[in-house]
C-alpha cells in the first residue's frame, strides 16, 4: 500500500500515451483512451488525504469509478487521478484554498485506471481536529453537462497558457 504509482497498463482500447509530471517531482506513464464514464447516480464519491494529499480512506463509489483497488489507493498520492487535460493551476487553487482553511469547490476530470474518465462537481474541505488540520474530505457530486462543458472549454485555455 501507498508505494510510488506505477506506470499504468497500456488498455486494450486506443489510446494516447503521456507522461505527467507532478508537483512533487514524480513522473509516470498514462494512457488516455477518451472514454468518459457516467457519473454513478445516486452516489456521492468521497476520499480523505492527510496534509501532503496522500489518500487515507475512499468509499465503494470512489473505487468503483476509478478502477482501483482499494489496496492500490490507501497510501497513493490523489495525484493518481489526475487527467492530462486538468491545468496545474486548477490544483494549485484548490490546494491554496483548502491549506487556508476554506471550502472549494470546482469541476474535476479524473483519470481511471483503464484510461477512462469522468466528470465530478467536487468539494474539498478542511478536517480539523482540536483546532488543528489534519487532512483534507473531499465530496464529489454528479455534475451537469453544461457545467463540464464550460470547464472543458476554461481547462482547454489554461492548458494552453501554461504550455506557453
Amino acid at each position: 500500500m501507498g508505494s510510488p504509482l506505477p506506470d499504468a497498463t497500456k488498455p486494450e482500447a486506443p489510446a494516447r500515451q503521456l507522461t505527467l509530471t507532478y508537483h512533487d517531482g514524480t513522473s509516470r506513464l498514462v494512457y488516455d483512451t477518451g472514454i468518459e464514464r457516467p457519473y454513478p447516480d445516486g452516489k456521492l464519491i468521497v476520499s480523505r488525504t492527510d496534509l501532503d494529499g496522500k489518500i487515507t480512506h475512499v468509499n465503494d463509489a470512489f473505487v468503483e469509478i476509478s478502477g482501483y483497488d482499494v489496496e492500490d489507493l490507501i497510501g497513493a498520492q490523489h495525484y493518481i487521478l489526475r487527467h492530462p487535460d486538468m491545468p496545474k493551476a486548477a490544483y494549485k487553487d484548490l490546494w491554496q484554498t483548502a491549506q487556508s482553511g476554506q471550502k472549494w469547490h470546482g469541476y474535476v476530470k479524473n483519470l481511471c485506471k483503464d484510461g477512462s474518465h469522468y466528470w465530478v462537481y467536487a468539494t474539498v474541505v478542511p478536517n480539523v481536529r482540536h483546532g488543528k488540520t489534519v487532512g483534507y474530505t473531499s465530496v464529489r457530486r454528479k455534475p451537469s453537462r453544461s457545467k463540464i462543458e464550460t470547464a472543458s472549454v476554461q481547462y482547454a485555455q489554461m492548458k494552453q497558457d501554461e504550455e506557453q
